[in-house]
């Protein structure tokens, strides 16, 4: 079974781009983030063509996330997270779907830091780490996949200095996420690739793609109760590459 993160940036711009991959790559589960559609814009017809049901977490412009299964509809559990009311960003949808939880996460990038956007970042990230905990003590098999807007370790960017003072990279953006990791998850990219220097994201400027100066900043964290599943952890760069891709390539587990 492969699972896959993907931040399309923008799917009705990406829209080609996204059903090429579900074609050619056929994978069983896919979370999309920053959809750039409100709920009534989402291409649900394209998606449906191209074998997959699909429930949805827009809003008008930025953000917004979702979860695609083949030839199923996922069963929505929760969308949005507790703790902030007044919080209206679509960045957090929980579903189930083959006896799985998955959840596709968009964390706040948090620039330009410091300031109160890297506050609601760190308040963001305190948040999804207390439903992990409600999801871990279910323990059922659980994924937690999305774009998470942090680098968590100096191996996981082309250049630290180039990165220094941007949010993804801060201290408490890093303290934050392995907090939230040391809860018991199993970060899969890094637990098949522990010498780092694989990347999920190349910036569309200076040439970052063709300098291969990318970074990793797209992660799924798994559940003990699925991490002894994990057969393999990677990277579908080649995606990146094609006209008018993504500035992520999809990111993805397989399970046994």
């Amino acid at each position: 079974m492969k699972i896959v993160s993907y931040n399309v940036n923008g799917i009705k711009a990406r829209l080609p781009r996204l059903v090429e991959y579900l074609q050619e790559e056929q994978p069983d589960v896919v979370c999309l983030q920053e959809l750039k559609s409100s709920d009534d814009t989402f291409p649900e017809g394209d998606i449906r063509a191209a074998g997959y049901g699909a429930v949805w977490h827009g809003q008008k412009g930025f953000n917004g996330v979702a979860v695609l299964a083949r030839g199923v509809d996922p069963v929505e559990r929760q969308r949005g997270l507790e703790g902030e009311p007044e919080d209206e960003h679509s960045r957090y949808l929980e579903c189930e779907v083959f006896g799985l939880v998955i959840a596709s996460i968009y964390l706040p990038n948090g620039n330009p830091q410091p300031g109160p956007k890297f506050d609601y970042k760190l308040r963001w990230i305190e948040r999804l780490t207390q439903r992990a905990a409600v999801l871990l003590a279910e323990e059922r098999p659980t994924i937690l996949a999305g774009d998470y807007n942090v680098i968590p370790n100096d191996d996981d960017v082309f250049s630290v200095k180039a990165m220094a003072s941007d949010a993804l990279m801060q201290p408490e953006s890093r303290a934050g996420y392995r907090r939230l990791v040391a809860q018991g998850w199993t970060d899969a990219l890094r637990a098949r690739h522990p010498n780092g220097g694989v990347w999920t994201f190349w910036d569309y400027q200076a040439g970052a793609w063709q300098r291969d100066a990318g970074f990793r900043i797209d992660h799924l964290l798994l559940s003990p109760a699925v991490a002894d599943r994990l057969a393999e952890a990677g990277v579908d760069k080649a995606y990146r590459g094609r006209e008018k891709a993504s500035d992520h390539a999809p990111t993805w587990v397989r399970l046994r």
